[in-house]
């Protein structure tokens, strides 16, 4: 298991995902499902990008993170809607 860190500038991402949003709900589903698969083996989900880090798509939200293997922690760096 991973431990998931959001950090504090991409809680406000989520915060305004979830605020601008039709479908709050939708967006409340998507980030628990991100934190569920990030914990679990988040070097299977989404894309690699330069810089190690990486690109997940959880509809309708667009999450970038980094793995941090040795401490066994995902830290999350934004959030954006699509």
């Amino acid at each position: 298991m991973f431990t998931v860190i959001w950090r504090p500038s991409a809680l406000n991402d989520l915060a305004t995902a979830w605020v601008s949003s039709g479908d709050r709900r939708m967006v409340t589903e998507a980030a628990e499902r991100v934190d569920r698969l990030l914990s679990q083996k988040p070097g299977d989900q989404g894309e690699s990008r330069p810089l190690n880090r990486r690109i997940m798509f959880e509809r309708p939200l667009v999450v970038t993170y980094e793995i941090l293997e040795a401490d066994r922690t995902v830290v999350i760096l934004g959030v954006r809607s699509y």
